[in-house]
């Protein structure tokens, strides 16, 4: 147990370390693409995708940089005490541009007042040297983390899910980022098609070894206007998704195989009801979720890191 209270570490307790209180991320949507969408690699997307699932209503790419930063202000301004706030650069690919452009974006998002750094959301095979000595320079003044959308450590399904990259992109890209003085996270999805259990808690192992600070680890939902929505249409026994107990019970053990030091961001994602088509968890909330983790954690005596031997993986 650390000093939190909780058995792992958990990134509303890292903020309030940082910075000594409650920081909002602001989700922007400035219009970029991604590699696999525009046919520089391919066309469709991730076949899970559908970026409405976690925009906000005043995200759109139409809006300056700006003008969303202000909204989203006045919004959580409404809500929370909060009074510093990170621009979170989130839909699509937020590195995929030419460097000036992303200069001015950037720059743009930290001269609004209160906002006190960066949260880019990126793909693993988007990342130039230029950028990462750019962001490097940023982080002496401004809190700045790059995210990678790992999603799996398993070729075959980044392939079958129309990822475009490798696992060992991935790998490279962190490699690149390390000792950079940016914070540098990681985003799995968790029961992709064809994945066992084994098979996922070696997901743990294999991030762990990377150079990660934070966390996000989401479930898979199968939402509306998105290729897999057709795919379990068609042929729903190839899909074994999680019920809210197995993934309680899951997520557990798999906390337990993480590296002692990376903080959890998130445990589940919560698609908009509207365009979730499974699996629906009785409307339960993120903080309910987490609620049930812990008590679960307690229950079967695990930790974060309990498990976790560096160069040890799970046979199936």
């Amino acid at each position: 147990m650390n000093f939190t209270g909780k058995r792992y570490l958990d990134y509303s307790s890292f903020i309030k370390l940082t910075f000594g209180e409650r920081v909002q991320k602001i989700s922007l949507d400035i219009g970029f693409s991604c590699p696999n969408r525009d046919g520089s690699k391919g066309y469709g997307g991730c076949t899970y995708c559908n970026n409405d699932t976690f925009n906000p209503d005043y995200c759109e790419p139409s809006k300056s940089v700006k003008q969303q930063l202000e909204e989203g202000i006045t919004f959580f301004s409404k809500k929370y005490k909060s009074q510093q706030y990170l621009a979170y650069f989130q839909a699509y690919t937020n590195t995929y541009a030419d460097f000036q452009s992303l200069k001015k974006f950037y720059e743009e998002a930290l001269s609004v007042p209160n906002v006190i750094g960066l949260v880019i959301g990126t793909r693993p095979d988007c990342i130039t040297e230029e950028l990462i000595d750019y962001l490097s320079s940023l982080s002496k003044k401004y809190f700045i983390s790059l995210e990678f959308g790992v999603e799996s450590t398993i070729n075959r399904t980044l392939l079958k899910v129309n990822r475009c990259h490798t696992f060992e992109e991935t790998v490279q890209a962190f490699e690149q980022c390390k000792n950079k003085d940016f914070h540098l996270g990681a985003h799995l999805i968790l029961g992709l098609p064809g994945e066992t259990k084994q098979e996922l808690l070696n997901h743990a192992i294999k991030i762990s070894k990377l150079p990660i600070d934070t966390l996000k680890l989401h479930h898979l939902q199968i939402v509306k206007q998105s290729a897999m929505a057709i795919q379990y249409k068609r042929n729903p026994e190839n899909f074994n998704l999680f019920t809210s107990k197995s993934y309680i019970d899951f997520i557990t053990d798999f906390i337990g195989f993480l590296r002692q030091d990376i903080i959890i961001e998130r445990f589940a994602s919560e698609a908009p009801p509207k365009l979730l088509i499974a699996p629906k968890w009785n409307k339960l909330k993120n903080f309910e979720i987490v609620a049930k983790i812990d008590k679960k954690l307690i229950e079967k005596n695990i930790w974060q890191g309990k498990f976790y031997k560096q160069d040890v993986l799970l046979k199936n």
